[in-house]
């Protein structure tokens, strides 16, 4: 797997709690919209590989001119020195890695189901699918506990904006209707929230990223539509 050195250029605060940190993209970096990376942050011998590796889906499309990750600001080692890694400061890039990516049937229109943190892989996808102006039709079903902790959501709006095939759906499971003003969908992702957005649940190809539970439940919610598991992709986001 090839290695990529990179600098860390800004870092920005998208959620309570969550912060995305943005890196040059290096020269010859390619990767396909969700596809993720092993960062390493470089210690003070980075020759001998002493730094800490964390891996991230990319959360930018690959037409940007940066690299974007996401990540819940957990007390780890990890997270407490990327949290405190000055501006300019060489990191080392693993990657490209991973198959979480769009099918290529315009066909069949792409059901895109984040819990979390697991909207990086599809914050990629949406905005790749903007700029790019690819035909399938596109739903994204976000879920978080509470309003401040939906990261990207007015990206996401504008994207939808931008985008006449793509359908946003969020949610929220600790709040109720009219909570600051929300009028729109509360309580889990499951197949009431499903069935009253998307027509024919079995033709779609659904795509899930959250944390393992979410995921499960996902799945099981998904087979008990009659959605075949070919057409159901997982990406698991453990530990952040």
């Amino acid at each position: 797997m090839v290695g990529y050195s990179s600098t860390l250029l800004s870092r920005t605060e998208v959620a309570r709690d969550t912060m995305a940190f943005y890196f040059q993209k290096p020269p010859g970096f390619q990767f396909k919209a969700g596809q993720y990376i092993d960062l390493t942050l470089l210690g003070p011998q980075p020759e001998l590989s002493n730094g800490l590796t964390h891996t991230f889906s990319v959360a930018s499309s690959p037409s940007s001119e940066e690299l974007a990750v996401t990540t819940r600001m957990r007390d780890t080692v990890f997270k407490r020195t990327l949290s405190a890694l000055p501006i300019g400061t060489e990191v080392m890039i693993v990657g490209p890695m991973g198959s979480f990516t769009l099918h290529n049937n315009t066909a069949k229109p792409a059901v895109l189901l984040a819990g979390g943190i697991g909207i990086a892989p599809f914050l990629s996808i949406l905005s790749y699918a903007a700029v790019k102006r690819l035909h399938h039709p596109i739903f994204l079903f976000y879920a978080n506990r509470y309003l401040e902790d939906a990261a990207f959501i007015d990206a996401l709006w504008t994207l939808e904006k931008a985008n006449p095939r793509f359908r946003f759906v969020p949610t929220f499971t600790r709040i109720i209707k009219n909570y600051r003003g929300w009028k729109g969908e509360t309580g889990r992702i499951n197949l009431e929230l499903l069935s009253a957005h998307v027509r024919k649940l079995k033709i779609p190809i659904y795509y899930v990223a959250g944390p393992p539970t979410m995921v499960a439940a996902t799945r099981r919610t998904l087979n008990e539509a009659g959605v075949d598991d070919d057409d159901i992709r997982t990406e698991e986001f453990a530990g952040y």
